[in-house]
């Protein structure tokens, strides 16, 4: 809560360096004082300039990513989406270790108005102890017109990473749209 006074003075400040280790401060606070962080951004959103408003998206990503309700209707995103989700594709649907995965969908709505939505896309990793963590990848920020249609598609890759080394199973999937969950299916990493 000390640091919340050093960084009120920084909020605004000319260097987008600044701004931006403002934002990852608050993203930290965030994850141990989620009710100080949304207070916090709910006051600075008020009259807030682009670059504010930018910071403070920046400094909710974890609470995005965690589907955390009151940050996605601070942010515009509160509302459930009405859609289906259709044309889903894997390619390939069997990935080695090493390779990439294609991953495709279309959004279509069953709304008679347009609906903001926010977009992303969880992969479930299998785990060297067979558990499996969730990764969720941003995708897109969309308005999709009344009974509108949004293709998108994202690229997994199944490199060995320092932080992440890809694991042979079934990798489950699911699109998030504005906090809910849609399982989509799943692909399979072999050796």
């Amino acid at each position: 809560e000390r640091s919340l006074e050093l960084l009120e003075l920084l909020k605004d400040d000319p260097s987008s360096m600044v701004r931006r280790s403002v934002a990852n401060n608050l993203n930290d606070l965030g994850k141990f004082r989620p009710e100080l962080l949304l207070a916090t951004c709910t006051a600075w959103l008020e009259g807030a300039s682009e670059e504010r408003r930018a910071l403070v998206e920046h400094a909710l990503r974890s609470a995005v990513k965690r589907g955390d309700a009151k940050v996605l209707k601070l942010l515009g995103f509160g509302k459930k989406a009405a859609l289906a989700i259709e044309e889903v594709r894997f390619a390939p649907k069997r990935v080695a270790i090493g390779g990439q995965v294609a991953i495709s969908f279309t959004l279509r709505s069953t709304a008679r108005t347009a609906q903001d939505l926010l977009v992303d896309l969880a992969v479930h990793f299998v785990k060297a102890t067979g558990k499996t963590v969730r990764k969720v990848f941003k995708l897109k920020r969309i308005t999709l017109p009344p009974r509108g249609r949004e293709a998108l598609r994202s690229t997994v890759s199944l490199k060995v990473h320092t932080t992440r080394k890809p694991q042979p199973g079934v990798h489950a999937v699911d699109v998030i749209v504005n906090g809910t969950r849609h399982p989509i299916g799943s692909f399979r990493v072999a050796v």
